[in-house]
């Protein structure tokens, strides 16, 4: 027998003895993994090896040299990037389905859970009938929804992209404050990503309405074909929502498709204070979000919603394999299924860029299953009310300066003092020193030109008290920079 076959059924207790080192890691007493003295680049760099050391010291190694030198994204302090830690719900689904499905295909439990996951997620954020497909984060989902864009502008000529290639020049539409991937997937899609006009914002971070409009114009005279708006429902940047319904009805006008990026935001909509800013929704031909972001899923898991499936289908078909093909008797009456190779089950792998791909919807099932669409509205309210609380915190303080409202759970502010002559440099200096402390880690960002400290609070560990330190550590390490101090 192998030795991977002989190790069938050890499964529970190498589980037990990686989960304790998950413990043991989340209790966040570990030193960076780049602190000084740190060995475990030593300890891992070896040549490949010829002969194994089986799976006794490989679970050792992870538990003792990789584990402990992981990210520090899980962290609570953590408030840079919007992706979070998942939740111990979220890494059981992904396990389970790891050793279960290692495909989202086919007629079993995880399958059904790919769609039903899909549908809840549609009615938790008022999408309507919109049915959607799973990718791995906002690049592929704002691509895949795009690529549905571009669909449907050209067959609007009578012209079929996705077979022949674009024939004219395009425009999309997007926010100055859009995230880069819309130009990229305008790149891959072969539009170009000259095609995206960065439209004006407001001093709020929204797109402006009649900047808009005005480019549409000077576009429609110059005969560019208009393939997409795209609005931002909580933007990267500041967690700023465009004027969705404006730009829907323009949309509508013009027959354009009208795309919400709603990657980090869309969750948003659960708190009723924020609600009525993503009035307009029901405009959107398609809408994305990422459960890996504020839902508590691990990075890998995003989900695109458009109105009409079946022109994801006619821009991302595959030509069919004989080999995928002829290992399922397809088209099977759904009473006919007698065993779960009789049938593929819903063709994702036609409706956006992956053939294989893990099962995700089992994952986003478990989170909601797990605390259900309530325990998900008091995270987004606590998130929300804790960058408002920092807000009013920094209007208090004279050595703070506000740089942009939240409306999400995203801050941004920065320190600021009569004696500071450069104050962009000043706080990036504060935040490395801040970041080296490894408890509170904001990112920076600009704001109207103007650097600024921006936690964004959407981890499900993230708590009030996160505040409250993160401010406190600010000013005591803004006081220690300040000159003459």
């Amino acid at each position: 027998m192998s030795t991977e076959l002989a190790e069938t059924g050890n499964l529970q207790r190498l589980l037990e003895q990686v989960g304790a080192g998950l413990d043991s890691y989340l209790t966040f007493e570990h030193p960076d993994a780049m602190h000084p003295g740190q060995r475990w680049r030593q300890f891992l760099d070896i040549p490949l090896p010829e002969l194994g050391v089986g799976i006794e010291q490989v679970t050792r190694d992870l538990i003792e040299q990789v584990i402990p030198n992981g990210s520090p994204v899980p962290r609570p302090g953590f408030s840079s990037f919007i992706t979070t830690g998942a939740t111990s719900a979220a890494i059981l689904a992904a396990t389970a389905a790891n050793v279960a499905s290692p495909q989202r295909y086919m007629h079993t439990a995880f399958n059904f859970l790919e769609e039903l996951s899909l549908q809840w997620l549609a009615q938790m954020f008022g999408l309507g009938p919109m049915l959607g497909v799973y990718s791995s984060g906002g690049s592929v989902a704002n691509l895949i929804a795009l690529g549905g864009a571009r669909q449907s502008a050209f067959e609007k000529i009578n012209h079929d992209p996705a077979s022949s290639g674009v024939n004219r020049a395009v425009g999309i539409y997007a926010s100055a404050e859009c995230h880069h991937t819309i130009q990229r997937s305008a790149g891959v899609l072969g539009v170009g990503r000259s095609a995206v006009r960065l439209i004006k914002c407001d001093a709020g971070g929204r797109m402006r309405v009649d900047s808009l409009a005005k480019t549409l114009a000077e576009d429609k005279a110059a005969g560019i074909l208009p393939m997409a708006i795209v609005a931002n429902a909580g933007s990267t940047n500041t967690g700023a929502i465009d004027p969705l319904q404006a730009l829907g009805e323009i949309a509508q006008e013009n027959g354009i498709w009208f795309h919400v990026d709603g990657a980090y935001g869309l969750p948003g909509i659960l708190d009723e204070e924020v609600k009525p800013q993503f009035k307009g929704l029901d405009l959107a031909d398609s809408v994305i979000v990422d459960p890996h972001k504020w839902l508590g899923a691990a990075v890998g898991v995003a989900a695109t919603f458009v109105r009409d499936r079946q022109l994801l289908y006619r821009a991302f078909t595959q030509e069919p394999a004989d080999y995928l093909e002829g290992s399922v008797e397809q088209n099977q009456v759904a009473a006919q299924v007698e065993h779960s190779l009789d049938d593929l089950g819903i063709p994702y792998f036609d409706f956006g860029a992956e053939l294989s791909s893990p099962s995700r919807g089992v994952v986003v099932w478990a989170l909601i299953r797990e605390i259900g669409v309530a325990g998900l509205r008091q995270r987004v309210k606590r998130h929300n009310a804790m960058a408002r609380r920092l807000a009013l915190l920094v209007h208090e303080h004279p050595n703070l300066e506000m740089l942009a409202e939240p409306t999400l759970s995203i801050c941004c502010f920065r320190y600021t003092s009569p004696k500071i002559a450069d104050l962009d440099r000043f706080n990036q200096r504060l935040h490395r020193r801040l970041v080296r402390e490894n408890i509170y880690m904001p990112s920076t960002t600009r704001v109207q030109g103007k650097l600024a400290l921006r936690p964004c609070y959407i981890g499900a560990r993230a708590e009030p008290d996160q505040v409250d330190g993160l401010l406190e550590a600010v000013l005591r390490i803004g006081a220690e920079l300040e000159p003459g101090r």
